[in-house]
């Protein structure tokens, strides 16, 4: 029986890496993007390639209601979630004394609230079959605050407290909780940046990483994973 992973923010950057990885080794894909034609390739080009079922939907995961739409489709076609990876997030840069009224709500809904209210979609029936594996796409910004940070530093440092309390939680139930704290990697937030793409990590490295906390024994869980460019920040 093939197992299943739920990647929301999927249709892109490290999101689009981890089910393409997924997918590869045979797990059927949940996603969801605001995009839906974005969705609709993806699933025909997923579904195409490797022979794995495809569940999507639109959802901007920043609105409670239609992130709920999302996780009621999943529960829907999938009895069990094996993998969770509260992925989506976004970047707007700026110094909180000059931040746009807004800025740290909008962020902390989308990079922590989606993630928070995801986790608990699925997770009492993970602690119930005692067996599962989450995790959280925090950032080097989780550890180390930067200048033009702001809000995102913020919302960044709560995902990964988030991640440690769960941690903490999910020990007595086998369920292994993974922070995933990735550096600069070449996705649609670094579209701006004037650098040789050389100087960024791939998506695809992420993916890798989260294959193999994800496949090591059960004896074993990563709970933090750095990740930075090999000459560093940028």
């Amino acid at each position: 029986m093939k197992k299943n992973i739920v990647v929301t923010g999927g249709t892109k950057g490290i999101g689009r890496a981890i089910i393409e990885k997924f997918a590869s080794e045979g797990f059927n894909i949940a996603t969801c993007a605001r995009n839906e034609q974005d969705l609709q390739k993806l699933e025909r080009d997923i579904s195409k390639q490797y022979s794995v079922r495809v569940i999507t939907s639109v959802a901007d995961v920043s609105k409670k209601e239609e992130l709920s739409r999302f996780l009621t489709k999943v529960k829907e076609n999938f009895t069990d979630i094996d993998i969770l990876v509260n992925n989506a997030g976004f970047f707007i840069p700026g110094a909180i004394n000059e931040e746009e009224d807004g800025v740290l709500e909008s962020m902390i809904e989308t990079n922590l609230y989606s993630a928070y209210r995801t986790t608990r979609a699925f997770i009492n029936d993970m602690k119930m079959r005692r067996k599962g594996h989450i995790f959280n796409m925090c950032s080097t910004a989780s550890i180390i605050p930067y200048i033009n940070g702001g809000s995102y530093c913020i919302s960044k440092f709560a995902m990964l407290g988030m991640s440690k309390v769960l941690r903490e939680e999910m020990k007595a139930f086998d369920i292994r909780v993974t922070a995933i704290l990735p550096g600069a990697t070449l996705t649609a937030s670094w579209e701006e940046a004037e650098l040789p793409e050389e100087r960024f990590m791939k998506s695809e490295d992420v993916a890798l990483a989260v294959w193999g906390a994800y496949t090591m024994s059960d004896r074993t869980v990563i709970e933090e994973l750095v990740m930075r460019p090999q000459l560093g920040d940028i």
